[in-house]
Parts: structure tokens; C-alpha cells; sequence
């Protein structure tokens, strides 16, 4: 899949990492589709080059979907401070 491809994913992701994660965020939903991008690639990518998957398996959208509910907290994290 490609980087088009991953982006796609990407505003997948962020809708569900939204749903996912508990809590009352008061940030957008361009601001959570942009960290679910962000954590789709940053965890695409990084779990390819360590080896944990290969691109198309089923594992890289489950890998998205908890980068990106990472960099959901993370984000919360540094905005309440």
C-alpha cells in the first residue's frame, strides 16, 4: 500500500481512535483525522521496519489503530499541561 493508501487509513483510524480512547477531548476532528494520520503512518512504517508485519496484513490497520490512540493521549497529555 502506498502513502495515499496509508493516509486513507489514516482518517479511518483517527475517527476510531476517537471512539476508542475515553474521555472528553476538546480538540477538533480535523486535529484527531491529522493524529490518526500521523499514527498510521508513524506505525505502518515502524512496524515494517522492525519486522512486526508486512504491508497489506490485517495486523497494520490494528497497528494504526493503536498509534494513533497513542499519539491521542500523548496529544491530551500535553495539552492539559
Amino acid at each position: 500500500m502506498g502513502i495515499i493508501g496509508t493516509i486513507l487509513i489514516g482518517l479511518i483510524v483517527g475517527l476510531l481512535a476517537r471512539f476508542l480512547k475515553p474521555g472528553d477531548d476538546s480538540m477538533g476532528w480535523i486535529m484527531t483525522i491529522l493524529l490518526g494520520i500521523g499514527g498510521s503512518l508513524a506505525a505502518t512504517y515502524g512496524g515494517q521496519a522492525l519486522g512486526i508485519y508486512q504491508a497489506g496484513e490485517g495486523a497494520g490497520f490494528l497497528g494504526a489503530l493503536v498509534g494513533a490512540v497513542v499519539l491521542l493521549v500523548i496529544y491530551g497529555l500535553i495539552k492539559r499541561n
